[in-house]
């Protein structure tokens, strides 16, 4: 794995935490516990703090990064992304909070500034441009994204099942590599 400080900045993993040898992981950077980056996704604290919660999985080629600290954005605009929450592959996340329980449908991009509340599905290839907000409990789509419908119970139900089958499936990546 790649792990890299940037400056006098190192990435802090929480027990249980994987990061596959072909991902790279520099700077400010907080994994939560039971947390996977899969192969060649890239997140990126150089220049802001990157938060992932527990049991978050961010999936092959994704690109985390945020933006720093100007007279445009004093303090910069960190990247925060909250537990149980499923980001597919290819997706970029930039200055962006995610809340709980999420799925980041592969090929998303979701811009600075932007709030997605917990409870979300954002569908693959989706946009969600500067300064949005998307409330809790339904499904985003398009290019840029718009509110589809409410969420099933189904469909919430399955944000956790698949949090919770990354974590198995990076426990297994784990123990493989012993």
């Amino acid at each position: 794995m790649t792990i890299r400080n940037f400056e006098a900045t190192q990435p802090v993993l929480g027990p249980g935490a994987y990061i596959d040898p072909q991902a790279v992981v520099i700077g400010d950077v907080i994994l939560g516990d039971d947390s996977s980056i899969w192969p060649m996704a890239s997140i990126r604290g150089d220049v802001n703090t990157i938060q992932i919660g527990k049991r978050t999985n961010i999936q092959d080629n994704s690109t985390l990064h945020a933006t720093h600290d100007s007279d445009y954005h004093p303090g910069g605009i960190a990247t925060i992304i909250g537990d149980d929450v499923t980001v597919g592959h290819q997706v970029v996340l930039h200055a962006c909070t995610i809340g709980d329980r999420c799925l980041i449908g592969m090929g998303s991009i979701i811009m600075d500034q932007s709030i997605v509340a917990s409870d979300v599905i954002v569908g693959a290839g989706s946009l969600i441009t500067q300064n949005s907000q998307l409330e809790s409990g339904y499904l985003y789509i398009g290019r840029p994204a718009r509110k589809l419908r409410a969420l099933s119970d189904k469909e919430k139900t399955y944000i956790k099942y698949s949090a919770r089958n990354y974590v198995r499936l990076k426990d297994r990546y784990q123990q493989d590599s012993r």
